[in-house]
């Protein structure tokens, strides 16, 4: 997958506030995009897995929390999913 880097800006004292380094908060930035473009069905449950950075069941484990329901996603993405991992 080829990655673009967009730079963002935060109060470096946010780092602090949070008690981790700006890999954690990267990382955690990651899985919130990837959470909400799958929440609001923009993209797949694959893809965003891929942009978390996290494996499935570590995916799985992080939408479980904030309970989101795969009853949300559409029969579409199911076959989307399906197709992509038969391309792998």
């Amino acid at each position: 997958m080829k990655t673009i880097t967009i730079p963002v800006e935060i109060p470096s004292e946010l780092l602090i506030a949070l008690n981790k380094t700006s890999e954690e908060l990267k990382s955690d930035f990651q899985l919130a995009i990837a959470i909400s473009l799958y929440k609001d069905q923009k993209i797949t449950k694959g893809k965003a897995i891929q942009i978390s950075g996290l494996s499935r069941f570590e995916f799985e484990k992080e939408i479980q929390k904030i309970q989101v329901l795969d009853s949300e996603i559409e029969f579409e993405q199911v076959i989307n999913d399906i197709q992509n991992i038969k391309n792998l």
